[in-house]
């Protein structure tokens, strides 16, 4: 899907006994030195622009994954969990309601696809 990423990305994903509620816990290495205030900045924007706003959620809250079912985000970004190491190592946490947010965006699409918004 993404061919620039190949062998630059892997991931798992672990099947726990919830009954909803998923997390992404993403470690990157970043090419310029970075802050956790500046990713904190960052997400903060973009979850608040109009192309993100229904799609990306920045909280500060705790969250459990049960605290996301029912949301409609397809990523709840949870601030208390950034680190970065040695200023290039990022490690971000991000939560997401997997049937319900996928729901959603597939909404979106048929929005854009007749023409809606």
């Amino acid at each position: 899907v993404l061919p620039e990423l190949k062998g630059r990305l892997d991931g798992i994903a672990s099947r726990v006994p919830v009954p909803d509620g998923s997390v992404v816990d993403l470690f990157v290495e970043t090419d310029k030195p970075v802050s956790v205030d500046a990713v904190h900045d960052a997400m903060r924007t973009a979850a608040a622009t109009e192309r993100m706003r229904n799609v990306l959620e920045f909280t500060t809250e705790p969250v459990v994954s049960s605290d996301v079912i029912g949301n409609p985000h397809s990523s709840i970004f949870d601030a208390s969990f950034t680190q970065v190491t040695d200023g290039r190592y990022l490690k971000a946490l991000c939560w997401y309601d997997n049937e319900w947010g996928y729901a959603n965006r597939v909404c979106d699409l048929l929005g854009l696809m007749a023409g809606l918004d």
